[in-house]
């Protein structure tokens, strides 16, 4: 069982780690933030490549240490390139994220996110819709009735979305992060919460898809559940941080995209260990709540 501290630990190891490296973490994504996606993801150190054909997807794979697959915006070509390169992924043990973004729209993007069940992303991240949505196309326990589009926006709450993230987690053997007024992380044992952030990040496009550009780079250097803890955590801090410099949504772009490599802290956070027991479906749970910010070491400057 993980504590507080342990988890702490492996989340400053993960950003030195990357720091250190420069992991490439390729992107197939979405077209509308793929240059906020790229700055991201460079910000953080790690090292950007964004492709969209088929023999570069299974190029990615086999050359990165992990790879962003987000179907916001499918181009006819991503029929072939996502399966392929999920397949290769798959193959080749490579850590990998998925975004399901407009999950139920369409029935390419439906086609292809069903595909993606048995090839098991690494993480999962998405609004607590779209992670609704996706544990119930996979037929997975999500604790939500199935009603079909989604969208790029969440109408479910984040704790809503638990159930479904736990199920999906427990699925791939990964983790499983729903973002939304808090951010809640999952492996499927454990369930930890990020707070921070900003209210202008709803005021701009590629918050979430550059979130996940950013999990893969730390997919690179940690566990999923890692990965997907720290990512979220520098993302509040950058947001917050962001905030109390711009003036707007376009100056809070600007100050984000520049922020993430800076963060010294990560957190708050609280961690809940979730198990089930050996003799019934009943869970026992004991949480720890951070009295403090998680504190990072800060990146040397270059």
């Amino acid at each position: 069982m993980q504590t507080k501290e342990m988890i702490q630990q492996k989340m400053k190891e993960a950003v030195d780690r990357v720091r250190e490296e420069n992991p490439l973490a390729g992107s197939i994504t979405n077209t509308v933030t793929i240059n906020l996606v790229a700055n991201a993801q460079l910000a953080v150190g790690g090292s950007a490549a964004m492709v969209y054909l088929p023999d570069e997807g299974e190029c990615l794979a086999a050359a990165g240490s992990a790879l962003y697959i987000n179907v916001g915006t499918l181009l006819p070509v991503y029929e072939e390139t996502l399966p392929r390169t999920a397949r290769a992924l798959h193959a080749q043990g490579r850590s990998w994220v998925l975004d399901p973004v407009g999950i139920g729209i369409g029935s390419l993007r439906t086609k292809l996110l069903q595909g993606f069940r048995d090839e098991k992303p690494t993480i999962i991240r998405g609004n607590a819709s779209e992670i609704i949505a996706l544990a119930n196309l996979w037929q997975l326990e999500s604790g939500q009735a199935a009603d079909g589009v989604r969208g790029v926006d969440a109408t479910d709450s984040v704790d809503a979305a638990r159930r479904a993230a736990v199920s999906l987690a427990r699925w791939t053997g990964g983790a499983v992060a729903v973002s939304g007024e808090h951010d809640l992380i999952t492996d499927g044992q454990c369930t930890a919460f990020s707070y921070g952030g900003s209210h202008f990040m709803e005021k701009i496009t590629g918050a979430g898809c550059s979130l996940g550009g950013v999990a893969a780079v730390y997919a690179t250097a940690a566990s999923p559940f890692i990965a997907a803890l720290t990512a979220s955590a520098i993302y509040n801090l950058a947001g917050k941080r962001a905030e109390a410099r711009c003036s707007g949504p376009g100056s809070f772009q600007v100050e984000f995209a520049v922020k993430p490599s800076m963060a010294d802290e990560i957190g708050p956070a609280s961690a809940t260990p979730t198990r089930r027991s050996h003799r019934s479906n009943s869970r026992a749970t004991r949480s720890w709540q951070s009295k403090r910010p998680f504190q990072v070491p800060r990146p040397p400057d270059h």
